[in-house]
């Protein structure tokens, strides 16, 4: 049977940065049998993180849409994600509505969200990687990293981090 998984930002940046962490959510992606998605919403925060770290743009947009489908925000899934947004800001006022987007993007694909983002603490759908605090944070995204394309099995790169502008 396949695992759907809808990747995070968190879970996307620790794996692009190469943290212990990140070496641990390589692995879930491995598996056999796994496939990847990343909300549009998502990839955004991912990008903007990677930009203010001034990090390698490019090179990590090319690593999240190779290696997971992009789901697009569209009017009915922005329109799930505002009602479910509603609901659990009630119990968690800091939740956000990039997080919202994640999590009703898990619920549509009838997938497990693989999260580093404390907000997704006690959502049934979240696999939670725990963060490292020890990690030490990296200066650059490989240029080892590997994408994969629709006619070829997917790769996931040795486990190096992104390289800087």
């Amino acid at each position: 049977m396949t695992e759907k998984l809808v990747i995070d930002a968190h879970a996307w940046i620790e794996y692009l940065t190469a943290t212990n962490t990140g070496a641990k959510i390589k692995t879930l992606l491995e598996k056999e049998n796994t496939e990847t998605f990343t909300c549009a919403v998502t990839l955004a925060e991912v990008i903007s993180k990677i930009a203010r770290e001034q990090l390698d743009t490019e090179y990590a947009y090319a690593i999240v849409t190779s290696n997971s489908e992009i789901v697009d925000a569209d009017d009915q899934l922005s329109k799930q994600t505002g009602i479910l947004h509603a609901q659990i800001r009630k119990a968690k006022k800091d939740f956000g509505l990039a997080d919202a987007y994640v999590l009703a993007t898990a619920r549509l694909l009838n997938a497990r969200i693989l999260a580093g983002d404390p907000h997704f603490k006690n959502i049934k759908e979240a696999i939670m990687m725990t963060n490292n605090p020890n990690a030490t944070k990296p200066a650059s995204i490989s240029s080892g990293y590997e994408t994969k394309s629709s006619k070829t099995p997917k790769t996931y790169p040795h486990h190096k981090p992104l390289p800087k502008k």
